[in-house]
């Protein structure tokens, strides 16, 4: 199995793509809205098919990113029925099982930090996704949501800590740089329900926590309410002048093909040396040169009036140069995919 572990600073909010490689079939559990366009980039360039969003509950602190999914890729939104939520394809209920290729994950009901929270378990019981259940040295909050640390204990006490000692355990959420732990870890040495803990020490810290409600709760909810559709059914824009794709380093792209069609609809900003410019493979007509070791002093050369498709030989120093542009405002760039390279290999005219 592919297992990626993905992070939004924002909210400390782990996503979790899990794929089967040799037939490409994928799942994402606990997506973040703002996140999309990386999740997507990474799950395009591993070759993936996404089947599901799988929620692990109704999220407090970031809206699911399970409806932009939807809209771009054709997976379904997985979430408990207890929430009563719409625009749910995939009830996710106890003892389910989710086939991804040869792999799948078992749902078991885990709720306590909310009424509908599940666990997802891997077929061979050697990784658990815990969303906010079962955090590393800690364990979800139970003061809203149909909160109750009495559930929350025993759903830990008999869903997760009945697996095996190895299983890796993979949380919702963690704000001290911790990525992941061990059921065997976690039942020794959890300072909440971990070692000779009985239910009234873990209720009696729980009720004690004094935590304040997640700042973007207000929002979040309801539209996790709506399986992450916005309220208006609109989703965020896109660029709108050509086919730009964001790759999972971040960088806005364009191919070489809608560029070679499109010529007098975008400046070409070539970022090589002098040399290279009128070297073995050539430049694109009406390119401006303009060297990558100045383009920070010489931004402003730049015009704005198209959007600007910046080219070297391979895409990489390019690459550079179209982040050099977006930090200096300019809204409307891209990197020309491939290069010069790529260019020629297509065999366009320059």
């Amino acid at each position: 199995m592919i297992v990626r572990q993905l992070f939004d600073q924002t909210s400390s909010t782990y996503t979790y793509l899990v794929a089967d490689r040799p037939t490409g079939a994928a799942v994402l559990i606990d997506s973040v809205f703002e996140q999309h366009a990386r999740d997507a980039a990474l799950i395009r360039e591993l070759g993936l098919r996404l089947l599901y969003t799988l929620d692990t509950h109704c999220h407090a602190d970031h809206v699911t990113g399970g409806w932009r999914m939807k809209v771009a890729l054709g997976s379904r939104i997985g979430l408990a029925p207890a929430y009563q939520a719409r625009n749910i394809d995939l009830p996710l209920q106890h003892g389910d099982v989710i086939h991804v290729g040869a792999g799948s994950l078992e749902v078991r009901a885990t709720p306590g930090h909310t009424d509908g929270c599940v666990s997802l378990v891997n077929s061979d019981h050697q990784l658990v996704f815990t969303g906010d259940a079962l955090l590393v040295r800690g364990a979800g909050r139970t003061d809203f949501q149909h909160g109750d640390p009495h559930q929350l204990f025993r759903s830990i006490r008999d869903q997760l800590f009945t697996l095996p000692d190895d299983c890796v355990v993979y949380p919702g959420h963690d704000y001290q740089g911790r990525t992941s732990s061990t059921i065997g870890e976690e039942r020794r040495h959890n300072p909440r329900i971990g070692g000779a803990a009985r239910e009234e020490d873990f209720v009696g810290y729980m009720a004690n926590l004094a935590l304040p409600h997640p700042k973007q709760m207000a929002i979040a909810v309801p539209a996790n309410l709506r399986g992450g559709r916005p309220e208006d059914g609109d989703v965020p824009a896109t660029p709108d002048w050509g086919p730009v794709v964001m790759t999972y380093a971040g960088l806005p792209e364009i191919g070489v093909d809608w560029v070679a069609g499109h010529r007098a609809e975008v400046h070409v900003l070539d970022v090589r040396s002098a040399a290279e410019f009128d070297g073995d493979l050539g430049h694109l007509a009406g390119a401006q040169l303009l060297p990558l070791a100045e383009l920070r002093a010489r931004v402003s050369e730049v015009p704005t009036d198209k959007p600007v498709v910046v080219v070297c030989q391979t895409g990489r120093r390019s690459a550079l140069g179209t982040q050099i542009l977006i930090g200096a405002t300019l809204g409307r760039v891209a990197n020309l995919a491939g290069g010069m390279v790529a260019w020629r290999d297509a065999g366009l005219a320059s």
